[in-house]
């Protein structure tokens, strides 16, 4: 079923939702407690396969392929939605595997999913765990810890700030490691921290290579802007359905009932960070987009900071979490340090 070989242990399906035909992969008893895995942005579940297979056999792992991205079926993603395209379709996937509550965990754009579900379908929800998360107030555009927006059009976020050269050789199916924006050299230098490669790195190549590309998908449309840097996001696709025009979840400060909430993150992290490589504030700042209007106008976006922020609202409302930094670890943290990891989370859900 699945277009990337599983490891042994793992079961591949694609399952039929009165929303869309997900492809799943699943470990673990059926009768086990559910644990959901959601994947993030230019990955696929494939990025999930080793964690699961060390997970107890107490559990039942669910990883998704997210709209968009992997084997699921190819439907477009209403980015005015913000994250809720993704939200309704775990909430029609639980329905048909059986509308039980899970511990959810979401790595870089899927913890953005999971902030949505988690306001959305509270009942659907045990415990929270965040993993690299975008910001509560997006990806690109706002400065401040409270994700106050650069520009009212929020220009420089979403479709319009992807690297065309990166896009290309996605829709060209590259392997190569010949450009410095080739995807398996933005996966090795941005996913890890250099030099770490991971055992199935042919692998977590396919799986991304899958993500669905055109205008209204990866990376999505943009419309031009008086605001530096002269684009702004559109109405479709995962990279304006995260920019700050369309989401903001910051929501789960005051979301009832609160539920115990881990955020892990790696500190050697480049792609979500106070000063991001893949945020245009950051990358202005650094002289590498002309024209950077400064920090007071757009400093670069302060994402842990932001997380923190709401996070630690959540907490004066009576909520309760835990940040835990993973050393010598970047955005993949949970591949390349998988038993530190997994005990910080094993700890939580028990």
């Amino acid at each position: 079923m699945a277009t990337v070989p599983t490891l042994e242990g793992i079961t591949s399906k694609m399952v039929a939702t009165d929303r869309i035909n997900t492809h799943v992969l699943f470990s673990g008893p059926e009768d086990g407690i559910p644990v959901v895995f959601v994947h993030g942005n230019f990955s696929a579940a494939t990025f999930w396969e080793e964690t699961m297979l060390m997970m107890p056999e107490t559990y039942r792992c669910i990883a998704p392929d997210l709209r968009g991205y992997g084997d699921t079926e190819d439907l477009l993603i209403d980015a005015t939605r913000g994250a809720r395209d993704w939200s309704d379709d775990l909430k029609a996937l639980s329905d048909t595997l059986g509308d039980k509550p899970a511990h959810l965990i979401g790595w870089s754009l899927g913890s953005a999913v999971l902030m949505q579900f988690a306001m959305d379908y509270p009942a659907l929800v045990r415990t929270l765990t965040f993993l690299c998360p975008v910001s509560p107030f997006g990806f690109g555009g706002t400065k401040g810890e409270e994700g106050q927006p650069c520009f009212a059009d929020c220009a420089g976020s979403g479709g319009g700030t992807v690297n065309p050269e990166f896009v290309q050789l996605i829709k060209e199916g590259d392997r190569s490691a010949e450009s410095p924006n080739s995807p398996r050299n933005v996966i090795a230098a941005f996913y890890y921290n250099p030099p770490f490669q991971p055992d199935r790195e042919e692998e977590f190549l396919s799986a991304a290579l899958l993500e669905k590309m055109g205008d209204q998908k990866y990376p999505g449309d943009m419309v031009p802007s008086e605001n530096w840097p002269n684009v702004a996001p559109g109405n479709w696709g995962p990279i304006n359905a995260t920019s700050p025009k369309h989401f903001n979840a910051c929501g789960i400060a005051e979301m009832s009932p609160k539920f115990p909430l881990l955020w892990i993150r790696g500190d050697a992290d480049q792609i979500v960070s106070d000063n991001s490589m893949f945020d245009l504030g950051a990358l202005g700042k650094l002289g590498f987009v002309p024209g950077w209007p400064g920090d007071e106008v757009y400093p670069p976006q302060p994402m842990v900071s932001q997380m923190r922020y709401v996070l630690e609202r959540y907490k004066d409302n009576g909520g309760s979490y835990k940040e835990y930094v993973i050393a010598d670890a970047g955005h993949g943290c949970h591949i390349e340090k998988p038993e530190e990891f997994l005990k910080v989370f094993l700890d939580h859900i028990g």
